[in-house]
């Protein structure tokens, strides 16, 4: 066994009890599905420390072989660093079938920072051997890959501040680009080339300011004029960046809402929203359809051990070990 490191300290005890339940997605759950991710970054390190190996490459061992155990694929993501994670969503999102899954792709590209981005495109190279952007160009016509392209060619340093003054000369940009491109169409050259150049909180901070000046979420603006594909694949990039919280309670709700609900979606939601933050979500599925997430897990799901990692990840008590 490692010897302890002081900066293990803290989670000994956790880190004992899921040793010996790494084959058990039950157990595990009950141990890690509450934690947040600053606390699953410690069990891991403590993990290390203590036993001598990486705990997410002991769960790949032990859980991935039950290929149709969605909560052991679920267990083994949630306690990956999230440049892994994401890797591995993307990987998953390009080999989703004949085309590629964009949305998960859009997902991925748009909840994290340039500098955060880097690190997910060098754990794909690791992992995978090849190159992400060069792997996701499988349609350069579609016009999700148009805007995947443009967020992660974004050359605007993230090390900076968002600027309000630049928001809102793109929010006014924005307005100008909804009808620009004639027909009812949006100005995709003008769309593209600014996606290309900002930051997602950049890009946030001009959708927030094009509400501010105009009254209204650019989306609607969208909705209202939606000419083509390009405006659609553009009205969901937008969604994700302007409201990730909205975006992911919503996904929640409908993947859970599918017959034999969609559990791999499920986990995709799950994940995307652990970036957001629990609290939020609960916050956002409330004012958006009028009933408490917790009620509408119970409502949705049937009993099992996935229901019950959805119901501790949103706070609920764990029941009684069995």
């Amino acid at each position: 066994m490692a010897a302890r490191s002081p900066a293990a300290a803290g989670f000994e005890n956790e880190c004992r009890e899921i040793h010996g339940a790494c084959d058990e997605p039950r157990r595990l759950s009950r141990l890690l599905a509450h934690r947040s991710a600053s606390e699953r970054q410690q069990i891991k390190v403590t993990y290390r420390a203590m036993f001598g190996e990486d705990l997410a490459g002991r769960l790949h061992k032990t859980l991935t072989a039950n290929q149709d155990n969605e909560l052991c694929n679920l267990l083994y993501l949630w306690m990956l660093d999230l440049a892994e994670r994401d890797a591995i969503m993307a990987r998953d999102a390009i080999e989703s079938g004949a085309a590629a899954d964009y949305r998960a792709l859009v997902e991925v590209f748009t909840r994290r920072k340039q500098d955060q981005l880097f690190f997910t495109k060098q754990a794909y190279l690791s992992r995978f051997k090849k190159n992400l952007e060069q792997d996701m160009d499988t349609d350069p016509s579609h016009p999700y890959q148009r805007l995947l392209v443009a967020l992660a060619t974004s050359h605007k340093s993230h090390h900076d501040e968002p600027s309000r003054h630049i928001a809102k000369c793109d929010a006014r940009r924005l307005y100008d680009a909804k009808n620009g491109g004639g027909t009812g169409s949006v100005d995709e050259a003008a769309i593209l080339e600014m996606f290309s150049k900002r930051s997602i909180p950049q890009l946030r901070l001009a959708l927030c300011s094009y509400k501010h000046i105009y009254g209204h979420d650019f989306t609607k603006a969208l909705k209202k004029n939606l000419a083509g594909d390009f405006e659609e694949s553009l009205r969901l990039v937008v969604k994700c960046i302007y409201s990730p919280s909205k975006y992911y309670c919503k996904l929640l709700q409908r993947s859970m809402q599918r017959p034999e609900a969609h559990k791999r979606l499920v986990t995709r939601a799950i994940l995307g929203s652990d970036d957001v933050g629990i609290n939020e979500i609960k916050l956002a599925f409330k004012s958006n359809f009028g009933k408490n997430f917790a009620d509408f897990i119970h409502e949705s799901l049937p009993q099992s051990d996935y229901r019950e990692f959805l119901w501790l990840w949103q706070g609920g008590r764990c029941p009684v070990a069995s």
